[in-house]
């Protein structure tokens, strides 16, 4: 069914009619991020059943937002932000900032998705920062009812971060227990490692020297960056 437009004449009424269908803005944000193949956005952005996300595509496509590419050799599919797309993104920054200062990061996080959360962690770790040899990352969360509570990062030189949900045969390296809130805040400035240590938050066991730089080698928001790089 076609939604009914506003029929108000004001210019922000016709960015709301096509930025307001949910799921948009999440997945703009993402293609922001660097995401450009279907199963990417997918998966990034969390909950979004592969109809929806589908239809939401050609919204924007047809809206002229980003571009559908296709390779005839191999049939792969590729979608990338047209300039239109990227002249919206200081206005998302704004909106980004704003949310920042004005919701409350428990209610603001208290529904964010553990597995998807997990996902973006492969970018969220400066592998720069770590040894340079093989790193076993086990990360537990303390929140009830999720379908996997424990999570393994892999790390290892020349490689790309790798997620697991089981990790057989290697040794870990360092334990981290935390909830999804703590964590979330974390990596978006919204509390610090040694703040969320001192509350009782966040526990880490292990390799001592990994404890101790963790506010080096994960990923954390700073008031240089404003944008919300990915959708939580």
């Amino acid at each position: 069914m076609k939604i009914k437009p506003y029929g108000i004449l004001c210019a922000i009424t016709h960015a709301c009619e096509v930025l307001e269908p949910r799921w948009t803005i999440p997945i703009l944000s993402e293609m922001w991020g660097g995401s450009t193949k279907f199963n990417e956005i997918r998966r990034s952005v969390g909950s979004i059943s592969p109809a929806l996300l589908s239809k939401r595509l050609k919204e924007l496509e047809g809206h002229g937002l980003i571009e559908r590419i296709e390779d005839p050799a191999t049939g792969q599919v590729d979608y990338i932000r047209t300039q239109r797309a990227i002249d919206l993104e200081p206005a998302l920054d704004a909106l980004a900032a704003w949310a920042q200062c004005n919701i409350e990061a428990r209610t603001a996080l208290a529904d964010t998705d553990v597995s998807n959360l997990m996902w973006k962690m492969r970018n969220l770790i400066h592998t720069d920062e770590l040894p340079k040899r093989q790193v076993v990352i086990q990360f537990r969360f303390s929140d009830p009812g999720l379908a996997y509570d424990t999570y393994w990062a892999l790390i290892r030189p020349g490689a790309a971060t790798e997620i697991c949900t089981t990790i057989p045969g290697l040794d870990v390296d360092l334990y981290v227990e935390t909830d999804r809130v703590s964590l979330s805040a974390i990596l978006l400035s919204r509390t610090t490692i040694s703040r969320e240590l001192d509350e009782g938050r966040l526990f880490l066991s292990g390799d001592a020297l990994l404890a101790r730089t963790m506010d080096r080698w994960l990923y954390h928001r700073t008031k240089e960056d404003p944008s919300e790089i990915w959708q939580l």
